[in-house]
């Protein structure tokens, strides 16, 4: 190996991987794809605005758009959470109750969230709600989501997630998350009062459930 050979690879040793370098780039433009959508959004509708306008904004083109993502839909409704709080559910430790491990998984997964990835978040679940289109495509979200936890539950509890009472745990805790995001503003702390509210056992004031 040449002296110039040498120091090329000792060289590029100090560089971060090509692999990584690519990944980044991928998330950037991704990022960008979905500012400028829901920038375009606020300005002039959900429905008015085409894939043809965010790949415009975005400096990309509609096929590129497509690469990304399968649909202005998906645009909307993808949540940038859920792996985020998979990957905090996967850091806590296998003997704790499940509805412990939420807890400490949701405060784990905010934690690692900038304001501006909360004030997103929150701003794409205000845009859900309000278009109809949207409201109607969360069915398929909700089930999704009773599926994921029934699975993490069953995995935790050492049960089948064909298991009646993995999978009425599941809607509960998925059911309560939906319905607070639908009036309430979305927040670690109103998260932690649905865990808190299940971990009790639903007690309900005015209601008799024993």
């Amino acid at each position: 190996m040449s002296q110039n050979q040498h120091m090329s690879v000792e060289l590029s040793g100090d560089r971060p991987p090509v692999s990584g370098l690519r990944e980044r780039k991928k998330e950037r433009t991704r990022r960008t794809i979905r500012q400028e959508a829901f920038r375009l959004f606020r300005e002039q509708g959900y429905a008015e605005t085409t894939v043809e306008q965010i790949a415009a904004a975005a400096e990309v083109s509609p096929s590129t758009f497509f690469r990304y993502f399968p649909s202005k839909q998906e645009l909307a409704l993808v949540d940038d959470l859920d792996p985020v709080m998979f990957a905090a559910i996967d850091n806590q430790p296998a003997d704790l109750p499940v509805l412990e491990m939420i807890r400490r998984a949701t405060i784990e997964a905010f934690d690692s969230l900038t304001p501006e990835e909360l004030a997103f978040e929150t701003e794409r679940i205000n845009l859900i709600y309000s278009v109809p289109e949207l409201r109607g495509a969360m069915a398929q979200e909700l089930e999704r989501n009773i599926e994921i936890t029934a699975g993490i539950a069953a995995q935790r509890s050492g049960r089948s997630v064909d298991d009646l009472e993995v999978r009425v745990f599941a809607g509960a805790l998925v059911g309560a998350m939906f319905a607070l995001i639908q009036k309430e503003p979305f927040s670690q702390d109103q998260i932690l009062r649905v865990v808190e509210f299940l971990s009790a056992g639903l007690p309900l004031s005015g209601i008799e459930t024993h």
